[in-house]
């Protein structure tokens, strides 16, 4: 609500659901946007805009998603992010699409299942190195945070008790100053159907906190980069030499350091981009239709002494408790730019040619019913509560308006934002406007409104200029690393509601109402996937694979290596 000594205007916040483990940092950034809490006791089930828990939904929760809400989780993605399972659909992958484009995932091994399998290629291998030891890694499916986990060069040391993946274990990493470090890259899937993915520029780096030493593998703290594991080490609070106190950098930090020591940002970063969408393809074609959800993934990526990215794994409900320095400056704005993505606070603009007399047939949707009995009249307030049919009959209602967007001011971070029609009633003392927010259309004194809200033309809500851009390549992913700009043509991001609801099974925020495009940015988010014409086109009418695979394929076999790349500037 803002309240001014002139004016009082009631403004309706959106509403967050949330469960009792919600991350402190999503409930405070919520609430400092202008957002509350949802209360069963007294909202109806409807009343929420966003419902943020760590545990998955039901299918009767999706089923049942008001075309106004969000729900932070996919159905069937544990497909993704239980260990067991991604490695049966990075095997299937590779299988049908080739080791070398999936060469990104260590050799697997399900336990129990796959157990004389595994026996029998580290036969093998023993039977090739001699006397030099192998490294295997035991990680419990289930399990997250680095609990139950065992590095084993002995296979007699190989014990389990629950379903379990045993991984080649990365045994040449990259070290800086001798210790360990993996990457947390988050990644927002906006949809699956169609399939849309947005990389996060920045991220964490986590370091193991005891220097990596083969010859000791029972450390935990010099092999396991898990932030819970490392904070209970003897080392973590230590003034560590390269890496100081702690155990997280911040990703543009780690790619700082990478250009200090003239290596190839660009190309690591490119094969990251490649990794994650290869990834999310590996299960999307298996992902069951729900609308009106997202979700935020952290995947786990080591980067070896070759500077070759690895999937270690894909986290669900990545962790955001704030532990450092390190973690307020990313995840805080994390969970703002996620809020932004989602378009929570956009509204629906109105760009249809009016004729005189007529209101606008294509205003956002709103639940307001109006009539008489809902108008309110007093005249000690400069604004009444008016429906749309009582504003189609005002005479004195001019007709050459466009629907705008008025964001109001608020305190420190707290932001509201309504709009507005900008034709004006013709009347000598005052100026009045029509305002809607959350459903409900004000009358209101304008004059008296501009001393507390900033109007914003309507340019500014457009979509910029497209530019001419060569064709084929993915959308810059890391301009902090170099400066590069998307190659897929401009996206809207304002999309208008009324057409989106009109086509089926489309969520409206993310979509623009031509050519259904995804927007191109949010904050730090940028879109990698579709990545060209052909992929959105492949996307459109459920996931073609195949074509997406093959337009895969011809991108990365375009790409010039560093060493074709210093030949041409040669020549």
């Amino acid at each position: 609500m803002m309240t001014d000594e002139n004016s009082e205007i009631l403004l309706k916040p959106l509403v967050f659901r949330a469960d009792d483990y919600i991350p402190e940092v999503i409930k405070n950034v919520l609430l400092e946007r202008g957002w509350n809490r949802y209360n069963e006791d007294v909202q109806d089930v409807a009343d929420w805009n966003l419902y943020w828990r760590t545990s998955a939904f039901c299918m009767t929760d999706h089923n049942n998603v008001k075309p106004w809400q969000r729900l932070n989780h996919h159905p069937g993605t544990t497909r993704l992010t239980r260990k067991d399972y991604l490695a049966r659909h990075l095997k299937h992958m590779k299988g049908i699409y080739g080791a070398s484009l999936y060469a990104f995932s260590p050799l697997t091994y399900i336990m129990p299942n796959d157990y004389i399998k595994f026996v029998a290629e580290y036969s093998r291998e023993k039977e090739t190195l001699g006397t030099k030891p192998s490294y295997w890694i035991c990680k419990p499916a289930e399990l997250s945070r680095g609990r139950g986990i065992k590095i084993f060069s002995d296979l007699k040391d190989l014990n389990f008790d629950c379903s379990t993946v045993v991984q080649k274990y990365i045994s040449n990493p990259f070290l800086i100053a001798k210790y360990k470090s993996d990457l947390r890259i988050y990644v927002c899937v906006a949809g699956f159907q169609p399939l849309t993915i947005y990389l996060y520029q920045e991220g964490l780096v986590r370091f193991a906190t005891e220097k990596f030493d083969l010859n000791n593998l029972k450390n935990k703290c010099a092999h396991l980069t898990n932030s819970s594991v490392n904070k209970t080490g003897a080392s973590y609070k230590k003034n560590k030499e390269g890496i100081g106190c702690g155990c997280k950098w911040t990703l543009s930090k780690f790619f700082t350091y990478l250009r200090n020591q003239d290596v190839d940002d660009l190309l690591l970063w490119q094969r990251i981009n490649h990794l994650v969408i290869l990834t999310i393809l590996s299960i999307a074609p298996s992902v069951p239709f729900a609308s009106n959800c997202f979700e935020l993934f952290g995947f786990d990526i080591l980067i070896d002494n070759k500077f070759k990215p690895w999937l270690l794994e894909v986290n669900c409900s990545p962790g955001l408790s704030l532990d450092c320095s390190s973690d307020v400056s990313v995840k805080r704005k994390l969970i703002h730019d996620i809020i932004e993505l989602m378009h929570f606070k956009q509204i629906c603009l109105d760009n249809t040619k009016k004729k005189t007399g007529e209101a606008s047939s294509h205003r956002p949707h709103i639940s307001w019913t109006g009539g008489d009995k809902e108008k309110v009249h007093e005249s000690s307030k400069p604004w009444c509560k008016i429906s749309w049919a009582e504003a189609k009959k005002d005479k004195d209602l001019e007709t050459s308006g466009q629907w705008t967007n008025i964001s109001q001011f608020g305190q420190k971070n707290r932001i509201h934002t309504l709009s507005g029609y900008t034709s004006h009633y013709k009347e000598s003392s005052k100026i009045l406007s029509l305002l809607e927010f959350q459903g409900i259309v004000y009358k209101t004194d304008l004059s008296v409104l501009q001393k507390n809200v900033k109007i914003f033309p309507k340019e500014m809500f457009m979509a910029k200029p497209k530019e001419k851009k060569a064709k084929g390549s993915l959308p810059a992913a890391f301009p902090k690393i170099r400066n590069i700009q998307t190659t897929f043509k401009s996206f809207h991001h304002s999309p208008s509601f009324e057409s989106c609801k009109k086509k089926k099974n489309i969520t409206p925020n993310l979509l623009s109402d031509k050519g259904m495009r995804p927007c191109s940015r949010a904050g730090d988010f940028v879109l990698i996937f579709p990545f060209n014409e052909a992929t959105l086109a492949a996307t459109k009418n459920g996931l073609d694979l195949k074509k997406v695979m093959h337009e895969f394929q011809k991108f990365v076999n375009k790409q010039p290596t560093p060493e074709a790349e210093d030949k041409t500037k040669k020549t």
